[in-house]
């Protein structure tokens, strides 16, 4: 795919669908000794999702796991398309689609791992970060600098956001 390719796609982007684990965190699963499950999120991703919504986009989370803390985590990011213990994640992403009410040719998929192959496939950009196993990073469109839970998304955020013209602004305004 050329570069005016790839920012075509970007541009047409209306919605943003997210893996979880190994992309909105590192993929750590830590479990204390009462087994209760954490994970590890990065703020500058969580602004990236702010900034996303703040440009009048919309986001979804499609996960193969479940967890009050991620439940905690996408309250807090007001992310409210949240489809939790999806084992398919092509048909998870055709459903954060249509809840969305966004074409799924308007949607961005990212992902890091086998099982987000098959959602990738359908997204308008698929996106993979860096550390992403490595058949995924063949199948994206982008891969990132950045490893998942580590700024993975915002940069793919802001990559989208300056394609369609609305970093600039968006910045001006957050920082004025």
């Amino acid at each position: 795919m050329t570069g005016s390719d790839l920012n075509d796609r970007l541009r047409r982007v209306r919605a943003l669908v997210l893996d979880v684990d190994g992309t909105l965190t590192d993929g750590s699963i830590l479990i204390n000794d009462l087994g209760h499950e954490t994970k590890r999120f990065d703020v500058r991703d969580g602004l990236g999702l702010e900034l996303w919504r703040r440009a009048g986009l919309s986001v979804a989370v499609v996960t193969g796991r479940r967890g009050l803390a991620l439940e905690h985590r996408l309250r807090e990011l007001k992310i409210a398309v949240a489809l939790h213990a999806v084992t398919d994640k092509a048909r998870g992403f055709a459903d954060a689609a249509a809840q969305l009410g966004v074409p799924r040719e308007s949607c961005a998929f990212m992902g890091d791992d086998l099982p987000d192959l098959a959602a990738m496939r359908f997204a308008a950009v698929a996106c993979a970060p860096a550390d992403a196993a490595a058949e995924v990073r063949e199948s994206a469109h982008v891969v990132t600098r950045a490893r998942g839970g580590f700024g993975a998304v915002r940069e793919f955020i802001e990559m989208m956001l300056k394609a369609q013209g609305k970093w600039d602004e968006l910045v001006r305004v957050g920082t004025s």
